[in-house]
């Protein structure tokens, strides 16, 4: 990597390749470097010169990093603008603003006058994403989530009609929208052959094509993730390919899990799953836009994934089931398989039955001696507060669950589905946010939510605290005696390395194994403290003190005090 002031000062000796987004270049670019959107890179490498350095610039410095990676290993010498442009920016180094690019007037490569666009819906919370593509003036939109009114609001902005709307398999991480878009619209809906619903749908398989507009999305049976998914090749109607929805088969340096379907078919899918990305790699260009479903932080991943674009021939450099032989591959995925969230199990079976319409209001109010009947009672009393603000003080029996991005996935894990759930919000926007939340993994019924100060739900009571501290402070009060620890990670993280003398319990395996907890002071532990706060607040108790280590587990080496034993 390359810092951004080194680059400026530097500017006439090196060679700098921009690959940001068309819809990006308005927010500003460096006046020096060559425009190639990432998906061209690996059929314009004759433009870039190789006697000269090279730097990547992207947005942010994630995209750009993949981009380096691939030129060094195709040949040249590069390096990734740190940061990318927003770091340039905050470097106060010049920026040559342009005019914004109306969004779909992107041309197909090797096309006349046809112009599709493909619009990203990021759902980060579950590290999925659906897409919405378009020629302007008809749209096909692929594996969408059940808060459908995104897809609604930019069909509506864009003034375009949806046609199809299209899944690469029946999902085991959400409940789709599909069946609830496809409805409204009036657009037909396409599922894999084989997928096994209950409602009426267009099935398509291995080699069938749907045209629509200047669309033609040509159908491969891709199993692996599933026994039935399939990848979308997107064209012009001339031929021309434009990209690849592969769902859940090839991901961002990694691929689809493949024991969701159940552990007697593990085996058998990882294999299937080997030979799907190689035939989509064989098949397809190698400029071909890769464009999963996951591999955004989704447990639908093998493993995690820290880029965010890619195409056919980047993926042939570092996608293990192209780099790998076959049984390697089978052999490291299946090591690799950690725990996934335990809701997973309800969610295919509720998109074959076809899931109701969603809804998005906000739940009944509830007083703060309702509230505090219901904690007395053992109802799900969840608090969506920072965890800070949450250990600073709470109503006790709360359960500590901050609306960020991995609320859905722990909430779901842990939740008993039928449960009475109650939340306690700061505004009602937060509470309408962690509904959406709810209702993408099919928790639709709530009990109720209470809204305001926390001071003011008390209904009299005394709030509960406990304190917060990070890795050093840790380090500090081990040093200083015995102290009791534990570590509420997942094993695969654990075996990476962990804080000595530590217990080890899963979040997701704490309530089961509360018992095997010691009473008396309890400091509590993960990745990012994240967890750990959900963990005290189920520990919490008269005969434990918590005390809650808010840091990122990077730090804890630096205190000195993980054993990788």
């Amino acid at each position: 990597m390359m810092h951004p002031k080194t680059v400026h000062q530097r500017r006439d000796e090196l060679q700098l390749i921009d690959v940001c987004e068309h819809e990006e270049l308005a927010d500003g670019r460096i006046a020096a470097a060559m425009y190639i959107p990432m998906n061209e890179i690996s059929s314009r490498l004759e433009q870039i010169d190789r006697d000269r350095t090279v730097v990547v610039v992207c947005r942010s410095g994630r995209r750009s990093e993949q981009v380096a990676d691939y030129l060094n290993q195709s040949g040249f010498t590069a390096h990734s603008l740190t940061g990318g442009i927003q770091q340039w920016a905050e470097d106060g180094l010049p920026l040559r603003l342009t005019a914004r690019p109306f969004q779909s007037d992107i041309p197909l490569p090797g096309t006349e006058g046809i112009m599709i666009h493909i619009e990203t819906i990021e759902t980060s919370s579950l590290g999925d994403r659906s897409y919405l593509a378009t020629d302007g003036h008809i749209a096909v939109a692929v594996d969408p989530q059940r808060d459908i009114d995104r897809v609604l609001d930019l069909l509506s902005a864009r003034g375009i009609r949806l046609t199809h709307v299209v899944e690469t398999h029946v999902h085991n991480d959400y409940v789709t929208g599909g069946l609830d878009l496809a409805r409204r619209t009036g657009a037909d809906y396409v599922l894999p052959a084989d997928s096994g619903v209950a409602f009426k749908h267009v099935a398509v398989a291995d080699g069938d094509a749907i045209e629509t507009g200047e669309l033609r999305l040509r159908t491969l049976h891709t199993p692996g993730h599933t026994h039935h998914h399939a990848s979308y090749v997107l064209e012009s109607t001339d031929g021309d390919v434009r990209g690849v929805f592969t769902g859940g088969s090839m991901l961002y340096g990694t691929t689809g899990r493949t024991d969701l379907v159940g552990p007697e078919h593990t085996t058998e899918l990882t294999h299937a799953q080997f030979h799907s990305v190689q035939r989509l790699a064989r098949e397809l260009p190698g400029e071909t836009e890769v464009l999963p479903t996951h591999g955004f932080g989704s447990f639908c991943s093998a493993t995690p994934s820290d880029t965010d674009a890619s195409t056919v021939g980047m993926q042939a450099k570092v996608n293990p089931a192209l780099t790998l032989a076959e049984q390697d591959y089978v052999d490291e995925l299946i090591a690799g398989l950690d725990a996934y969230p335990a809701y997973y199990a309800r969610m295919s079976p509720a998109n074959r039955r076809g899931p109701a319409p969603v809804d998005l209001s906000l739940p009944q109010p509830v007083d703060p001696g309702e509230l505090r009947r219901r904690i007395e009672a053992g109802e799900w009393v969840v608090d969506l507060r920072e965890r800070t603000a949450f250990a600073a003080g709470h109503l006790a029996g709360s359960l500590a669950f901050e609306l960020a991005d991995p609320f859905v996935t722990y909430l779901g894990w842990l939740y008993s589905y039928g449960s009475p759930l109650t939340l306690i919000g700061d505004t009602e926007q937060q509470v309408a946010d962690a509904r959406r939340e709810l209702v993408r993994i099919g928790i639709d019924d709530l009990a109720g939510a209470a809204i305001g100060n926390i001071a003011d739900l008390a209904d009299g009571q005394p709030l509960q605290s406990y304190p917060v501290t990070d890795f050093a402070g840790l380090a500090e009060a081990m040093a200083s005696g015995d102290v009791q620890v534990l570590d509420a990670r997942l094993d695969g993280e654990r075996e990476a390395g962990h804080v000595r003398s530590s217990q080890h319990i899963p979040l997701h395996s704490l309530a089961e194994r509360i018992d095997e907890v010691p009473t008396g002071e309890v400091w509590v532990y993960c990745g990012s403290g994240y967890r750990a706060a959900i963990a005290a607040s189920v520990l919490e108790g008269p005969e434990r003190q918590l005390v809650l280590v808010n840091d990122t587990y990077d730090n804890a080496s630096a205190a000195g005090l993980e054993d990788s034993e």
